[in-house]
């Protein structure tokens, strides 16, 4: 199952009331468990961004070679 922002946002908010009744929390409600998925998503959403910056680098790092490449070409056949 895929969850948008909004309900990973209502599942957030639910588990922080349980959190916050401690003792008298609902019966079986693993609220670490679900704390521990929310951090787990928030650092894959960090990783996704990071890799996202290191992807547009390369590729423009790529067509800045290219472009190098092409001028040396066309120099090179123009000499």
């Amino acid at each position: 199952m895929i969850l948008d922002a909004n309900q990973l946002a209502a599942v957030r908010q639910r588990n922080d009331e349980e959190l916050r009744r401690g003792s008298r929390a609902t019966h079986g409600y693993p609220a670490q468990t679900i704390l521990n998925l929310m951090h787990t998503i928030e650092a894959l959403k960090k990783e996704k961004s990071k890799w996202k910056k290191l992807a547009q680098g390369r590729a423009k790092a790529l067509v800045d070679i290219n472009e190098i490449i092409a001028r040396t070409v066309n120099g090179a056949e123009n000499s």
